[in-house]
């Protein structure tokens, strides 16, 4: 049980600092964009990279800190069942949740992306558009970053269910308990 409380802590670490990092690319979309709408509307010219370089970001940053969003529990899902729940029917929902839907889903997107992604990085795929962005490989590998990044924090999800069916859940830090997620408080971001 140690193992898994352990394996918890280390994937969560993991996506907790992947999501610190990337969560700055929302700050450069947003200073990206500003300067592609300046150069139209006060300089009435337009550079296509720039206009490519914002979706990109938006698309790299969005794929890269999914697992982060599924470890602050900030993914959608049907809380008039879920929230009143007890502790331990809430552990059995997210083992079953993710057993049956999240890593299936992980694999389908790992299986039907890797072939595209490869080929991508074979030809060094650039932007469609002339004059666009090169590196295009880069932005389609965050795909597969995705399904490593989800289908790891599906595994700490799963093994903390695992740690609360077996009794156990006080080997996991306060913050990444049942009773900590789901409450109105904001999540600290604490790794420990």
């Amino acid at each position: 049980m140690q193992a898994l409380a352990v394996l918890v802590r280390m994937i969560s670490a993991i996506n907790w600092l992947v999501g610190q990092i990337l969560s700055w690319l929302a700050l450069a979309c947003v200073l990206v964009c500003f300067t592609v709408v300046v150069q139209r509307y006060v300089f009435n010219t337009s550079t296509l990279w720039m206009q490519d370089l914002y979706v990109w970001i938006g698309g790299a940053m969005f794929t890269g800190v999914a697992g982060f969003a599924l470890l602050r529990n900030d993914h959608v899902r049907v809380d008039v069942f879920y929230r009143p729940a007890s502790v331990r029917r809430k552990a059995i929902a997210d083992l079953i949740g993710v057993l049956l839907f999240l890593l299936p889903y992980v694999y389908v997107v790992w299986t039907y992306t890797f072939t595209a992604v490869a080929r991508s990085w074979g030809f060094m795929e650039g932007s469609a558009n002339i004059g666009g962005m090169p590196g295009l490989f880069i932005l389609k590998s965050f795909i597969l970053l995705f399904a490593i990044l989800v289908g790891l924090q599906g595994l700490a999800m799963a093994a903390r269910a695992i740690l609360v069916l077996a009794g156990k859940e006080e080997l996991l830090p306060q913050h990444l308990r049942y009773e900590q997620q789901n409450d109105d408080t904001p999540h600290t971001g604490e790794i420990a």
